[in-house]
């Protein structure tokens, strides 16, 4: 990428660097957001991207590798809500490696034909402390509060996360900031997806948008009034989408 492509990612909206210049656009457009951060804190970063990229490898989201979502999520909370808080675009980055690699996080095998529910909580557990160990307490904490638990016999999945993140949330001042940017990925972020699941994750993902709403309001939530209206806005966009797609 030249210098001036370099500028033009600086300006660009997140999935439009997505769609041009893809992972290396947003991986430039990160490096571009923490160049001011002391070294250390940059060092943190890095680790973690380091780590999201290798766990999530293999992983897709729709078409686009998994890790431009995690980028996107970090890079919005600089960008769009200007916080510049290490431990939160480091939680930012790593917000779903416990739900979707706990296990490799926590150097386990798991036997897919004996494994349950306490099983994976386990394994949660054990990831979450290696996080705490790599990356601090504050960093751990935080990404537990944005991962789902495992699933509980017998409990609507959807409406088990929703519970889950409206529980978490109203505990979590910060976890609301990285659950803003991830919802604001998925939720408005459902018009650049086509297929079957579009109206699958419309009708998981609607429901949350009181919820967000109120917990962006709270009076604990740790952004601007500037950064909390851009989100209460796209919130608003999210659900015009969201009616469109389920024709309500």
């Amino acid at each position: 990428m030249d210098a001036g492509q370099r500028r033009l990612v600086m300006t660009m909206p997140l999935h439009a660097i997505t769609s041009t210049y893809g992972e290396d656009g947003l991986r430039e457009r990160f490096a571009a957001e923490i160049a001011g951060f002391p070294a250390a804190d940059r060092a943190q970063l890095n680790q973690a991207l380091d780590l999201v990229s290798l766990l999530h490898a293999a992983d897709q989201r729709e078409s686009e590798p998994y890790v431009n979502h995690l980028l996107r999520v970090a890079i919005r909370i600089m960008s769009h809500y200007g916080i510049d808080d290490t431990g939160v675009v480091t939680a930012a980055l790593l917000h779903d490696a416990v739900e979707d690699h706990a296990a490799e996080i926590a150097g386990q095998d798991r036997d897919p034909e004996t494994e349950d529910l306490r099983s994976d909580a386990e394994l949660q557990r054990a990831a979450l402390a290696v996080l705490s160990a790599e990356f601090g307490p504050r960093v751990a904490d935080l990404v537990g509060a944005v991962t789902n638990p495992p699933w509980a016999p017998g409990r609507d999945t959807h409406e088990q996360y929703r519970e889950h993140v409206a529980q978490s949330l109203r505990r979590h001042p910060w976890a609301r900031v990285i659950k803003a940017s991830d919802f604001t990925d998925n939720g408005v972020g459902l018009i650049h997806i086509t297929g079957p699941r579009v109206g699958r994750l419309a009708a998981k993902y609607a429901p949350l948008v009181p919820v967000l709403r109120e917990c962006i309001q709270l009076p604990g939530t740790p952004l601007s009034a500037a950064a909390r209206q851009h989100i209460l806005s796209q919130l608003d966009r999210a659900a015009e989408r969201f009616t469109a797609l389920l024709g309500s």
